[in-house]
């Protein structure tokens, strides 16, 4: 599914593997020690390679982690792009704990990060949506509505936003989601 925006500006939902897709980043869905781990994180460790961690490493002396919200960025290594935004995603507790508002901060600092480097097109997956237990359709709606926000800024020099969901009951929940947008 694609979403259009001003100024030929898109967002795209698929199914698939996000380190096979040729973007300039690839935001990958980390752990605030920087650590690696399973799910996304493990499978962009596992194509990028030992580059990605010598440089998470070099990160973790300087400043011991990345706060949940926020994100680091490190080249791709062998993966298709040129960076990798390391984004910690909020743990779901019930949604009173600031959980929204560190999802929303994850994808926008991501976006930042993005106009910052001279990102045109760049992959998400559905942050916080696995073994952090974030409900996928409210999670969902935190996603769209913040890459929309950004995509119809016209000073935004990102023109593409995919996320690429793992399997097809993710896809068709944010599907279900951005079909209700304005």
């Amino acid at each position: 599914m694609d979403l259009d925006f001003p100024h030929g500006k898109k967002l795209r939902l698929v199914v698939g593997d996000i380190t096979k897709i040729r973007v300039d980043a690839i935001v990958n869905a980390a752990n605030s020690g920087l650590h690696g781990g399973g799910g996304v994180d493990g499978a962009i460790h596992r194509a990028g390679g030992p580059t990605l961690m010598r440089e998470l490493d070099v990160i973790r002396a300087a400043q011991g982690g990345c706060p949940t919200g926020s994100a680091v960025v490190t080249t791709a290594g062998a993966l298709p792009a040129k960076f990798v935004f390391h984004a910690v995603g909020p743990i779901y507790r019930d949604g009173s704990h600031g959980e929204p508002d560190e999802l929303a901060s994850c994808y926008r600092t991501c976006l930042e990060l993005a106009e910052q480097h001279g990102v045109r097109i760049i992959s998400f997956p559905a942050i916080s949506t696995g073994v952090y237990g974030y409900p996928v359709e409210e999670a969902a709606g935190i996603a769209l509505d913040t890459v929309a926000k950004h995509l119809e800024n016209p000073a935004s020099g990102v023109h593409e936003v995919l996320l690429v969901l793992f399997d097809q009951g993710s896809y068709e929940v944010h599907s279900k989601m951005a079909a209700r947008r304005p």
